[in-house]
């Protein structure tokens, strides 16, 4: 009876692993979306006004998104870390 209580206690502190984990990496992708959205309505909008500049704001707008991808991916390993 009392190795079932330890195994108990066991699988009750890896659900509780798993889940502050999904939680963790549920708020490292708020950020990124957040910032992925600003960023592709600034650049529309700068490229409305200055059309002539469209290419060079494209490719700004792109490596932006990259970067702040990046951090998505981050939290998604870290993610993967606690949940290890």
């Amino acid at each position: 009876m009392e190795a079932f209580t330890i195994l108990a206690q066991e699988a009750d502190k890896a659900a509780a692993a798993a889940s502050s984990a999904g939680f963790a990496y549920g708020l490292a992708a708020i950020g990124p979306g957040i910032g992925i959205g600003y960023l592709v309505g600034k650049s529309v909008e700068a490229m409305a006004r200055q059309p002539e500049a469209a290419g060079m704001v494209r490719t700004t707008m792109f490596l932006g998104i990259a970067f702040t991808e990046a951090l998505a991916l981050i939290g998604f390993v870290v993610f993967i870390l606690i949940g290890l």
